[in-house]
């Protein structure tokens, strides 16, 4: 994926930390942290570029983690106070737990079953008896939607912008795709034209309460409704028995 990768060093014009007010806002309270709450700690499972974080470090501890190296720097650039680790949410083991587990979307690159419970089973191993784990998927079966969409801002001396294609080819697999074409305008006024594909995974509600029950999670759902999203998204608040 291009955008974690070669493209990364582009993403404060793709998703900057301003976008992320309202929807830090709410998990912030859904994660059980007051404005005058003393600072827990908190792991986040796939920070990408760290735009939640940049909100959420005014309230906790954060330690940051991301498969992809170039997506770390990105992060690092406006959380350096945080602490950064390279890793893989399936496979990661920082032999500590921490009072908040935090996993926005990048759980949706977990695409198969498998990859799912072993990433629930990660969370679940770093979340203290009593903490919450919140996990924030884009889309569950029952929601999906065909969609496009479009965005990018102008920079200092360079701008961005792109088109966003989401379809689901085989309703009976776990997986729906996501199609991306960046128009990248560099200095020198030359534009450059990037197609990059993702893959997805989708999982019903029902597969979901079933592999975070089955990892120890106590799971109820918390709906979420952002100003700029048509549909409320469905949140998973899980806390690990004390």
């Amino acid at each position: 994926m291009k955008l974690y990768d070669a493209l990364a060093h582009w993403w404060p014009l793709v998703s900057p930390p301003e976008d992320y007010v309202e929807e830090a806002a709410a998990y912030r309270r859904l994660l059980g942290a007051g404005e005058d709450a003393s600072r827990m700690s908190l792991l986040e499972l796939g920070c990408g570029g760290g735009s939640n974080a940049f909100h959420l470090k005014q309230h906790f501890e954060m330690t940051l983690v991301d498969i992809s190296p170039a997506m770390l720097e990105q992060s690092r650039s406006v959380n350096p106070e945080c602490r950064h680790v390279q890793g893989d949410m399936r496979t990661l083991r920082l032999e500590r737990t921490f009072d908040r587990v935090f996993v926005h979307d990048a759980i949706c690159y977990m695409t198969s079953r498998d990859d799912l419970r072993a990433a629930i089973e990660t969370a679940f191993l770093h979340c203290r008896p009593g903490g919450i784990a919140l996990f924030v998927p884009d889309y569950v079966r029952e929601t999906f939607q065909p969609l496009t969409a479009h965005g990018g801002r102008d920079g200092e001396r360079r701008s961005l912008r792109y088109l966003e294609w989401l379809y689901d080819p085989d309703p009976d697999d776990t997986t729906y795709t996501v199609d991306y074409a960046f128009l990248l305008r560099h200095a020198d006024g030359t534009v450059q034209c990037e197609y990059d594909q993702h893959i997805e995974g989708l999982f019903s509600v029902a597969e979901w309460i079933g592999i975070l029950e089955e990892a120890g999670f106590q799971t109820h759902i918390e709906p979420f409704n952002h100003s700029e999203v048509e549909r409320p998204i469905d949140v998973f608040v899980c806390v690990k028995p004390g």
